[in-house]
């Protein structure tokens, strides 16, 4: 490629010159190419050792004048090609031109021009803006990356390290790159290569690690073998981004979202050197991920920047230190001592933003007034005026709201004009539903809500006070003190609002007015598995409250679930979401609770509620290295006997609803929203800490199970006024001796002071982590599960079904993220069966079958796989599953595989089968329905009668798979005798069929192109070997009289005739097979050829086809070989990265 020209002072150094003229060299790299000897060996080390791996292409041009020392280098090249290329139009277009200037001076600065203009030309027709931010350098290392790993331009680099991969106990120093799908390493030292590809998907474990062997190194573990890399510049830079694309990866893996890049990433100002925008990109997304989630933002919301400055709080009197944010619809503050104080404002509520006059006690000032009358003054910032212009710019942007920070559902309840009542009522959800105004508690209280006693009415004063304090609402300021309240329970009529505020569902709601009304109209009535399932669990949601006894509290909790299954068809519904459900329909209106839904299902616990509850799953995993950390002993306890994988799941699924008294579990609910997961893995590991001595007692898990179910049962809630609400699961655990209660507050204040020191980015790491492992997990038990189900019905052994599916589902991936004819959603649906799951197109089945064929067929593969494919694909939507797959690579069955028969099964509902129906009562009609909706297995026998077209077919079929045998001549003399012989077979048939009983002669038709079938794209057959073989085939079905032969024609009208059809020519005994071409169908301007007639009442059955192959011991011999498949599979894994039509990458280092 054309570069920027630079200056080389020592033209001749570690480079050979290959061409010269009077003004430009052509050189090569030493070590590069041909020879080279030891100077060449010590070339190509340095260049891998050192940065010119990447700065240097093996090709040069260089500029140079008679008077001049200095040289010009200015243009490069990674092949002889494209160098030379470049040295052709220097040739041509500049050689002559600058051979009449006099001064050198204007030769360099005329070169130097012509070429800025020509990068300059290229950059403004490239489509994509992302290729000019990425610097020289960075575009040179991908482009070695591709041409060492043999990767397609659709496979991008993130970026690239040098590192030591130790091989043995040996180091190799080299180079690192880590490109969106794939780790990469490649080393050259005196000669000796190693080179490793690893797809991120692959990846189980990725950990940091420092041993006395391998000092400050990042291990990377397949299902197959670890890697080790060390001696890296900035090691925990290079981690975080490894930890980022593998977790891209099992997103991958668990769903197709993950495959559409994100467009909305915020582009830098600024090119930053060596760095590529991909880069900047995902470290755009790790902030704004970062920044969502401390602040409970939703997915949209991006971060445009932040900055450090001071924050005046009122109630303390004082400057905060800490970072204000900004982002499209938010201003956010967070305190740089952790729990001093956060501030959300958004920008909605957002009335004045000015710059305050500025002193040496407050420098730089900015204040920010809300519409419900609070302000907020922020000083120290650095660049006051750009911050100003942004946020006025994101208000601009931003609509007007005029619900201020109040319920949307709450103003138009009261708007509601009575004419209108009657509309509403038509509708399932309305703003005059009782559920739409408060929440069910409030509907059906259990005592007078004055009565709640002095504990209940002191919380509410001390909350009315914090308000008065801090503010109220979004906006309010959150504190160390906020955090004391929540952790001493939140009062019931507060208890909506405040999870609304915490969980980030306010901000939510408030943009999307009318969202869940319309949802709940598209959703209601439609009939999907999800429905289905929420109408069971409907009745199963806290039975024992008396708001869930009747229609009114089963209709909003059936709304709430049925519309977040209609917005979320991902998730649709899990079990356990009817119960947090129905607890958040206690205290707040149904729109409340959907917004809350969406924030726990979201954000506040991803992956919880999916078809395989992964992020569940995850927690348990922390969970049990958490357990590990603080509780040893009882740890190596608990995993002989299995518990924490038992309890946990329970636990964390319902966050502790469903196996405590309501009253206290609701107390962990209020602390959940306000402190995240966190303080749920505290009173997790509190409960295990509490019954320690008893669980380390305990021989096997029913006694420890029965342990922690009483201490759950018995965790109470003292302050409560309200008669208990009846808790089923302690009816099943009581014991003869009453267990001793547990206070829930002294619980959580345990919690804290013992596990307190838990914190959420320790958290969020344990859990990256842990999802390599639960995802990997889950991937296992599929292929195992797939496995299982194939063993009876395939002839592959255990192992060899495992690689198989392997391979499969590595050409599904690579299909996905390399691009296809189809997206990744059509090809892999989590809702289907394992077997089902992962699909390939005819492109990527021809590739596994060209590798992994039981047959050589040579230059024929394309055609036969084509044929094949056709036959698996029994749904004709261009793409086989893994079960069709091994069918076809397994049990290939010649005649569907060579035909295109139009047979329709007969309707077994005769009339006759209809009026012993009619007489028999409903019981027969339910067993006959049963009867025909059993799957029949297929026999030979039910396989359809072949006629002549399909013979032919065969024919040329078994032709195409003896193409390139050791004994091709043999099978071609084989199939000869057996095809005559079937010949005569059909003959017979048909006068033994037509019998005694006369029969009209009809006029036969000619074969014409509408009536034959089309050869799809690609299955064009050129002359192919054996000619003599095929001949015998031809001279087997002329003598066989199939029709009468043609006169001879000369070997020019041969050849000139590209009309003839393919079963013309195959009829006419007389004419060379060479002539012969796949499907050739056309007929010239429409006429009847002569000799182009098949006999539409021969037909044969597939016994007898079988019968007579098995009357040739070649053929017998060819199709009851033995193939070993496991040869064909290890050599198709070990194939390097290629392109979209090469096979699966390997993690084998050469």
């Amino acid at each position: 490629m054309w570069i920027h020209p630079e200056e080389v002072l020592l033209a001749g150094a570690l480079w050979v010159s290959e061409r010269a003229n009077p003004f430009f060299v052509l050189q090569r790299r030493r070590g590069h190419g041909r020879g080279g000897g030891l100077s060449g060996l010590l070339v190509g080390t340095l260049d891998v050792v050192l940065d010119s791996s990447a700065r240097v292409a093996p090709y040069r041009i260089l500029l140079q004048t008679a008077d001049s020392q200095i040289y010009w280098n200015i243009a490069c090249g990674s092949s002889r090609k494209e160098i030379t290329e470049h040295w052709d139009w220097l040739e041509a277009n500049l050689l002559q031109t600058i051979s009449i200037f006099d001064n050198d001076e204007d030769i360099t600065t005329f070169v130097k021009g012509k070429i800025s203009g020509i990068i300059a030309e290229e950059n403004r027709l490239k489509p994509g803006e992302e290729h000019e931010e990425d610097s020289g350098k960075f575009r040179e290392a991908e482009l070695k990356m591709r041409k060492l790993f043999g990767m397609p331009e659709e496979e991008k680099l993130v970026n690239y390290y040098s590192c030591s991969y130790w091989k043995g106990r040996v180091p190799r120093q080299g180079w690192l790159y880590l490109s969106v799908n794939h780790l990469c390493f490649y080393s050259f030292l005196l000669g000796k290569e190693v080179t490793l590809v690893v797809p991120w998907t692959e990846v189980t474990r990725l950990e940091k690690n420092a041993t006395l062997l391998f000092p400050e190194s990042v291990r990377v573990s397949t299902r197959d073998t670890e890697h080790f890399f060390s001696m890296f510049l900035n090691i925990n830079d290079t981690f975080k981004l490894m930890e980022q694309l593998a977790n891209i990866a099992m997103r991958q893996l668990l769903d197709n979202e993950a495959f559409a890049a994100d467009l909305s990433l915020p582009k830098p100002s600024k090119t930053l050197k060596n760095v590529s925008a991909l880069k900047r990109d995902l470290d755009a997304r790790a902030k704004n991920e970062r920044y969502r989630a401390m602040f409970r933002l939703t997915q949209e919301e991006r971060l445009d920047g932040h900055t450090d400055c001071t924050l005046w709080t009122p109630f303390a009197k004082m400057h905060v230190v800490g970072q204000l944010f900004i982002s499209n619809n938010y201003i956010c503050f967070s305190s740089k001592e952790e729990d001093l104080c956060q501030l959300i404002i958004p920008l909605r509520e957002v009335s004045i933003v000015e710059k305050a006059d500025s002193s040496s006690v407050l420098p730089c000032p900015v204040s920010i007034s809300t519409k419900n009358k609070m302000n907020f003054l922020f000083a120290n910032l650095k660049d006051r005026d750009f911050l100003v212009q942004r946020i006025s710019d994101f208000l601009q942007r931003t609509p007007d709201s005029s619900w201020g920070d109040t319920n949307p559902l709450s103003q138009i309840s009261h708007s509601v004009c009575p004419s209108q009542l009657s509309v509403q009522k038509a509708r399932h959800y309305h703003p005059g539903l009782p559920t739409a105004i408060q929440g069910l508690l409030q509907l059906y209280h259990r005592d007078d809500p004055e009565d709640l006693g002095p504990k209940a009415k002191m919380k509410e004063e001390s909350w009315n006070i914090h308000f008065l304090e801090f503010g109220r609402g979004v906006c309010m300021y959150r504190t160390s003190r906020t955090r004391e309240l929540v952790l001493n329970g939140i009062p019931e009529r507060l208890r909506g609002e405040l999870w609304l505020l915490f969980s980030g569902a306010q901000n939510e709601m408030a943009t999307h007015p009318g969202y869940y009304g319309e949802l709940v109209e598209q959703a209601m009535g439609l009939c999907s598995l999800a429905t289905e399932e929420i109408e069971r669990d409907l009745h199963r949601s806290m039975p024992e409250h008396r708001a869930f006894q009747n229609e009114m509290g089963i209709a909003a909790l059936r709304r709430v679930l049925t519309a977040y299954a209609h917005r979320n068809p991902g998730i649709g519904y899990c079990q356990a979401m009817n119960i947090v459900t129905s607890v958040l329909l206690l205290y707040c209106t149904e729109e409340e609770a959907f917004w809350l839904l969406v924030a726990l299902c979201e954000r506040m616990l991803p992956d919880y509620y999916n078809t395989r509850v992964v992020g569940a799953l995850v927690d348990q995993g922390v969970f049990e290295e958490l357990t590990r950390s603080f509780l040893p002993l009882l740890y190596e306890h608990m995993q002989e006997l299995g518990v924490i994988s038992t309890i946990s799941l329970s636990w964390f699924l319902t966050l502790f609803l469903s196996v405590m008294p309501f009253d206290s579990a609701v107390l962990l609910v209020d602390c959940f929203f306000y402190e995240g997961i966190k303080v749920i893995f505290q009173v997790a590991l509190a409960v295990l800490h509490d019954n320690m001595d008893a669980l380390l007692s305990c021989s096997d898990e029913g006694e420890a199970m029965t342990i922690l179910g009483r201490y759950l049962d018995n965790v109470v809630n003292k302050q409560t006024v309200a008669p208990p609400i009846p808790h089923p699961h302690a009816q099943l655990t009581s014991g003869d001796e009453p267990s001793p209660e547990i206070d829930v507050f002294d619980l959580i204040k345990s919690s804290y002071e013992k596990f307190g020191s838990l914190r959420s980015d320790v958290i969020e790491q344990m859990r990256f982590k842990q999802r390599l492992k639960v995802i990997q997990s889950l991937e296992d038990t599929a292929k195992r599960s797939v496995v299982r189900a194939m063993m009876t019905e395939s002839a592959f052994s255990i192992e060899e079904l495992e690689e198989l599916y392997c391979l499969f589902k590595s050409k599904h991936m690579t299909s996905c993220y390399w691009g296809s004819s189809s997206s990744a959603a059509e090809r892999h649906d989590p809702s289907l069966p394992y077997l089902e799951q992962y699909r390939i197109d005819p492109l990527q089945f021809r590739q596994l079958f060209v590798s992994l064929a039981p047959w050589v067929c040579g230059g024929h593969n394309p055609t036969l796989s084509a044929r094949l494919f056709r036959l698996l694909d029994q749904n004709q939507d261009g793409l086989v599953n893994f079960k069709e797959f091994i069918t076809g690579l397994s049990e290939p069955r010649l005649q569907p595989q060579i035909t295109n028969h139009s047979e329709a099964w007969p309707n077994r509902l005769t009339p006759d089968l209809w009026s012993v129906l009619e007489v028999k009562d409903y019981r027969y009609y339910l067993r006959m329905w049963a009867k025909e909706k059993e799957t029949k297995r297929e026999t030979i026998k039910d396989l359809p009668r072949m006629n002549q077209e399909q013979f032919i077919e065969l024919c040329k079929t078994l032709y195409n798979m003896f193409s390139e045998e050791a004994l091709e001549q043999q099978l071609y003399h084989a199939i000869a005798t057996v095809a005559s012989l079937l010949l005569r077979i059909g003959e017979v048939g048909k006068k033994f069929n037509n019998g005694t009983k006369k029969r009209e002669t009809t006029p036969q038709t000619s074969l014409s192109a509408q009536t034959l079938p089309h050869s799809p794209q690609g299955e064009e057959e050129g002359p192919g070997h054996g000619a003599s073989g095929e001949s015998e085939v031809c001279r087997a079905l002329a003598d066989a009289q199939l029709e009468v032969v043609a006169p001879q024609m000369s070997d020019e009208e041969t050849k000139d005739d590209a009309s003839v059809s393919s079963y013309s020519v195959v009829s006419a005994g007389s004419l060379q097979c060479e002539d012969i071409a796949e499907d050739t169908v056309l007929i010239r301007g429409g006429e009847q050829r002569q000799g182009s007639v098949l006999d539409t009442d021969w037909s044969i059955t597939f016994e007898q086809v079988l019968a007579s192959m098995l009357t040739e011991p070649p053929l017998v011999d060819y199709f009851e070989r033995k193939r070993d498949i496991q040869a064909k599979m290890a050599a198709c894994k070990a194939q390097r990265a290629g392109p979209i039509s090469g096979s699966r990458f390997s993690g084998k280092t050469e």
